[in-house]
């Protein structure tokens, strides 16, 4: 097989992982708190015998892109929008905390204030529980109040260094990362949604499947070259 031919596969891989991150980006540019992902790619010389000038192309790692998105009204007393990027953090299944800039609040059959399907965190790292048939209302400062009476307060976070991707607006603090509890301020009755633009994403997956075609022409280019070199050969 050609060397040709493995470039044009290694673009063909790297082209079809910048995909699948474009197409989740586009769907979820409405999603309240969606981080697009950022794939990073890498073009390396082979450490095997052939042509050192052939140069071949990886996706070598995914970045999240942190940034605010667009942000919408929605009236809703438990929809909030954390000010300064802040993030919410929240309890996953396995007893982690994650970070998350969905703010449509919601309380469960349990009582719990959860976002995004998740128990939500207070300050003091604890779950915040409603009384049952109690409606929670919220304050700019993160207060949780059950009838005038402040019974918790969403626990807040800056988030700084490496960070994993758990899902579409749920974080994690990598190793090397730092989550740091802040007295900041929330927007009720807002929402922020994803921070994928739809029209750049729409644009950037056009570009991205015709360079994956390219890949794909050249795969068959060489293959064609190979087969024709065969038959001369025999």
């Amino acid at each position: 097989m050609s060397d040709g031919m493995y470039v044009g596969m290694t673009g063909a891989v790297a082209r079809s992982e910048q995909l699948d991150s474009i197409a989740d980006n586009l769907a979820n540019a409405q999603t309240p708190g969606f981080k697009a992902s950022r794939p990073a790619f890498e073009s390396f010389l082979s450490a095997h015998a052939g042509p050192q000038d052939m140069a071949y192309t990886a996706a070598v790692s995914t970045g999240t892109d942190t940034r605010a998105g667009a942000t919408t009204t929605t009236g809703n007393s438990l929809d909030v929008i954390p000010a300064d990027n802040s993030f919410l953090a929240v309890r996953m299944n396995d007893g982690s905390t994650a970070f998350t800039r969905n703010g449509k609040l919601t309380v469960d059959g349990d009582g719990l204030l959860r976002a995004g399907g998740h128990p939500v965190l207070g300050k003091a790292n604890n779950t915040i529980s409603i009384a049952p048939g109690m409606v929670p209302t919220l304050e700019t400062n993160g207060a949780v109040k059950v009838n005038g009476t402040e019974i918790d307060s969403l626990g807040l976070h800056q988030l700084s260094g490496p960070i994993d991707r758990l899902g579409g607006a749920l974080l994690a603090v990598a190793p090397g990362g730092v989550a740091t509890p802040v007295e900041g301020q929330v927007r009720i009755g807002e929402l922020e949604l994803g921070n994928s633009n739809a029209l750049e994403a729409t644009v950037q997956l056009v570009g991205a499947q015709r360079h994956f075609e390219t890949s794909m022409q050249a795969i068959s280019t060489y293959r064609r070259l190979d087969e024709k070199a065969n038959e001369i050969g025999h």
